[in-house]
């Protein structure tokens, strides 16, 4: 073994440490190495700084730009809503299907995301059964299509830097498919007895409350709560009616609504845009026609001349281009219509603001401004339609060959740049600075792995105790070595350690290198058995209120299955000559 070796065996020891470790973000570790080896001469400067503009890296970048956007589209909720009627297991498979088919397009964190929601408060089925096979799906779905997760996008970023033709869209789907069905399968058989129904998670009350009137032309006037589908809102909860000054509280389902009510709503109020589907129910920031895009929450300051006069008296719209929407006062529970609330120093006000606010000499007077927040979803839907009509004709005119897949992507980001479903400010605060920095030194890493010799000498310490099992056996190493990291750290960390290991298992075997690269993608995706492998996994514990043994009695069923198929699909597809 030569020094340079054993530097790079000490810098992967390092990186292994640290991320399993966990104290330090990925990024940092990642960079820290490559950087290490730049200083060592193990790869020139020049070199190193080419893999931030490897083909790979730029689409993974372009694509979670694009993300941002097609994230705000309401499609996945009003899906889930419609799923989740019928038997268990029907509803189980539907699931399945529709989170593993957007997840193949979509960012798996935005598909987890946006489902959360609506699954939680469905009455018909408990969430603790649906949204771990949600999340599962989702991963799954990631491995039909190149863009499926950023891991497919990283690998195929290694893949170009050290000279292998690139991925195109659907490559990955015979593989993934057969992979999807076997796992569907085991789902729909197990999961009715795996998954015990829990009791839900205990949500936090809002202090925040939201206005809404319900104007005379409305379609509402007549209906019931329920009817009109205020009961079930996902991320609002209606916790009071005002008429002609009197306060309805609690509001029960079966209470008809009035032209002129006053919906007094709590919970998340970056959800605006749900009252925006309701025809005829108007917000403060709609009646004074106000952009609902942007929120900016602010404190009433010590020398304001709003103190105890309400939003009436100082006729707030014409004086700040704003509209207060929601107000809030310690623990102090206001009622009635915040109109006629008088303000106290301290009060906490969330605005839909306009053009001009900003420009207004009075906000430092008045206000101390908190933060500014995004409602997450389009409040006009057309624009989520728009986005993944654009979104779906860039990745046909791909698959099709008509057009190459990046420039594709960057011709959709700048019509998006250009109409405004996009905005540059959006772009710069979700740049996915930490993706880049794992990618680009993953990349250096890889290099110097496979130019010391040190890929190849790794891979015959490991191929020494499967070398009577052939092919099969250097692929079932590469696959379940994959699988072991992908549990222990991050699944983009683990296929950035496991590619140049099976570049080197290639190498040492003398067959093609294709389907052990093709193992470590399929392999960094079988995240199941703990919760910390992958964010999403994360994402649904507390919600779901699942424990360690949770993951491990469910996922552990879906990991077996899954390898099983990639290690006989894999050689089909991507044979080893």
């Amino acid at each position: 073994m030569t020094w340079q070796q054993a530097a790079v065996f000490a810098g992967l020891a390092v990186l292994v440490v640290e991320l399993v470790r966990g104290r330090r973000a990925p990024a940092t570790v990642f960079a820290a190495v490559g950087f290490g080896f730049v200083v060592l001469d193990f790869v020139g400067v020049h070199k190193a700084m080419t893999h931030f503009t490897n083909p790979g890296l730029v689409t993974v970048v372009v694509l979670l730009l694009l993300s941002t956007v097609l994230d705000r589209s309401h499609l996945l909720e009003t899906v889930a809503e419609r799923l989740a009627r019928g038997p268990y297991r029907a509803v189980l498979a539907k699931l399945y299907v529709s989170a593993g088919l957007y997840s193949a397009f979509l960012n798996n964190t935005a598909v987890v995301a946006s489902l959360i929601g609506p699954l939680r408060k469905l009455r018909t089925h408990a969430a603790s059964r649906l949204l771990l096979p949600m999340c599962f799906a989702a991963t799954l779905g990631g491995t039909l299509t190149l863009v499926g997760t950023s891991t497919n996008l990283l690998v195929n970023s290694l893949m170009i830097g050290q000279g292998m033709p690139g991925l195109h869209i659907f490559d990955l789907f015979p593989v993934g498919i057969l992979i999807m069905i076997a796992c569907g399968v085991t789902m729909v058989l197990l999961y009715p007895w795996l998954l015990k129904a829990q009791p839900p998670a205990e949500e936090s009350a809002s202090d925040y409350f939201l206005e809404a009137t319900v104007r005379p032309d409305s379609p509402l006037v007549g209906k019931t709560v329920e009817g009109a589908g205020l009961r079930n809102l996902a991320h609002l909860y209606l916790a009071e009616i005002v008429r002609d000054g009197f306060t309805i509280a609690p509001v029960q389902p079966d209470r008809m609504l009035r032209a002129g009510d006053l919906l007094v709503f709590t919970g998340d109020l970056t959800r605006l845009d749900l009252l925006t589907r309701f025809e005829g129910l108007e917000t403060h920031g709609q009646r004074y026609e106000l952009p609902l895009d942007n929120l900016v929450e602010v404190v009433v300051a010590a020398n304001s001349t709003l103190a105890r006069r309400t939003l009436k008296e100082v006729d707030f719209r014409a004086q700040f281009d704003a509209a207060v929407i929601a107000v809030r006062r310690g623990s102090e529970r206001l009622r009635g219509p915040i109109a006629n609330v008088p303000l106290e120093v301290g009060d906490t006000l969330v605005l839909v603001v306009g053009h001009e606010f900003e420009r207004r000499n009075n906000l430092q007077r008045n206000f101390v401004i908190v933060s500014k927040r995004q409602v997450q979803k389009f409040t006009d839907p057309r624009k989520g339609l728009l986005a993944v009509a654009g979104f779906v004709g860039a990745i046909v005119l791909a698959a099709l060959g008509v057009v190459d897949f990046l420039k594709a992507l960057l011709v959709l980001l700048a019509a998006f740049l250009v109409t405004g479903l996009a905005k540059p400010a959006d772009l710069r605060r979700n740049m996915p600075y930490a993706i880049i920095l794992i990618i680009a030194s993953s990349l250096v890493i890889s290099d110097v792995m496979v130019s010391t010799g040190a890929a190849v000498l790794l891979a015959r310490f490991l191929l020494s105790g499967v070398e009577s099992f052939g092919p099969y056996g250097a692929l079932a190493l590469i696959l379940v070595s994959t699988w072991i990291l992908t549990e222990l750290m991050t699944n983009n960390a683990a296929a950035a350690l496991a590619f140049p290991v099976a570049l080197g298992v290639a190498q040492s075997t003398g067959l093609e290198p294709q389907p052990f690269v093709m193992a470590v993608l399929y392999g960094a995706s079988c995240s199941f058995v703990t919760p910390y492998g992958y964010q999403t996994n994360l994402m649904i514990m507390s919600p779901g209120r699942y424990t360690m043994a949770d993951f491990a009695r469910a996922g552990l069923p879906i990991a077996l299955v899954f390898q099983v198929v990639a290690l006989v699909a894999v050689p089909v597809f991507f044979p080893f000559r």
